[in-house]
């Protein structure tokens, strides 16, 4: 069978898989003649090209941006190149270092502790909706410096943001209004700010106070930044929580193993990472031409990374479709790598062992609902968006 790759296939985005090992066996530099673009699929090109400066990201890094154009580039640290790239992300950095997120594991352990109680009194509860989303967003407006009692909304924001209609191509109009909405709401809390700033400066703070050229940037544009850390604070941990219950219900004896040793969470999170990453790809486009498998990419094109590919390829892993928690992989591509690696590594690492650790405790023998479970499956995103939990013991 001819070998045929378009993310926004209904097969691929039902189970993209099977086409990304053919990808990275048969065509690892594979051209998408409809967008004029290119894929990677092997880890280590990937892994390669994220260190080079042959990659832009002021173009943009989604498909709605870079393939069907849908989504306009507007200010955002992910669209950013260096310098100005390096020196924004150093100043916003700064609220995500090590020390800031383990004086917040105390707020979170408490959290989840709460959430918890509520869910042990009930028949079943929703592992996004009761539990994960709700502890994400209220970490990430802590960091941001937002209203915690507006996690809710935007919570809703950012799941309207990223929602699908079954057959559609790339952006909705729901998902761009609601983009409008969190910038808008993102601005005025950046006017808020200015006004007032904060005694424990924020990242917020950060952004409003960060000079470009000895510039600051406008209230849209810095709200514009903010939006972002809203959107990649909230929306990525539940789905891989939800995914991490997954695979220690289908394998019970690492389950156990976990039960009766905590101290294996932060390997088995790693693990849950790579084995079930829910952004598929993100891109960039070309400065220069580059050669890949006797292919020349050329400059102007854009070029996706297939993140969830390249975790998956047996040339950096051994046995990769094997789910193992002992696994300890020495590197993966889940948090991206190079100059744009996910600023929120060690907060993402930190709600996983709070939430594993607290859950595991309380409900070692859980079960799931999978027949009544909501999934994404979209070009961008794959993922549970409802996972009912019941035998809450």
């Amino acid at each position: 069978m001819t070998l045929q790759y378009d993310p926004f296939d209904e097969a691929i985005r039902n189970d993209p898989l099977p086409v990304y090992k053919r990808l990275r066996d048969e065509a690892p530099a594979y051209y998408m003649e409809k967008y004029d673009a290119w894929a990677l699929s092997r880890f280590q090109d990937i892994w390669d090209a994220l260190s080079t400066d042959a990659f832009s990201a002021a173009r943009g890094t989604t498909p709605a941006q870079l393939l069907t154009k849908d989504q306009p580039v507007t200010p955002m640290l992910n669209v950013m190149d260096p310098p100005s790239h390096t020196q924004l992300r150093s100043v916003i950095r700064r609220c995500f270092l090590p020390k800031n997120v383990r004086a917040v594991e105390p707020i979170a352990r408490k959290l989840v502790g709460e959430l918890l109680d509520e869910a042990a009194g009930r028949d079943e509860f929703d592992a996004i909706g009761d539990f994960s989303a709700r502890l994400s967003v209220t970490i990430a407006c802590i960091a941001i410096g937002l209203p915690i009692e507006d996690g809710p909304m935007l919570t809703k924001l950012v799941q309207r943001f990223f929602h699908h209609d079954p057959g559609e191509e790339g952006m909705t109009e729901a998902g761009m209004a609601a983009l409008g909405e969190l910038s808008a709401y993102c601005e005025d809390m950046i006017k808020a700010r200015r006004k007032q700033p904060s005694a424990e400066p924020a990242a917020i703070d950060a952004l409003a106070s960060f000079e470009l050229g000895g510039k600051l940037f406008s209230d849209a544009d810095a709200g514009s930044h903010v939006s972002m850390l809203v959107i990649g604070g909230s929306e990525t941990f539940p789905k891989v929580f939800a995914s991490g219950l997954m695979r220690l219900a289908e394998y019970p004896d690492q389950r156990e193993q976990l039960v009766q040793d905590p101290t294996g969470i932060p390997d088995a999170f790693n693990e849950i990472l790579r084995y079930d990453m829910p952004t598929q790809f993100l891109g960039r486009t070309l400065t220069r031409d580059m050669e890949f498998h006797g292919k020349t990419l050329k400059k102007d094109q854009a070029v996706i990374f297939l993140y969830a590919s390249a975790n998956k390829d047996d040339r950096e892993f051994d046995d990769p479709d094997t789910f193992d928690i002992l696994r300890r992989a020495p590197r993966f591509l889940s948090f991206s790598a190079g100059n744009h690696q996910c600023l929120g590594t060690h907060v993402a690492r930190m709600e996983g062992k709070v939430c594993f650790e607290a859950f595991l405790s309380r409900f070692p023998e859980y079960e799931l609902d999978l027949d009544r479970a909501v999934r994404l499956k979209t070009e961008f995103v794959q993922g549970f968006a409802s996972l009912p939990v019941r035998n809450l013991r």
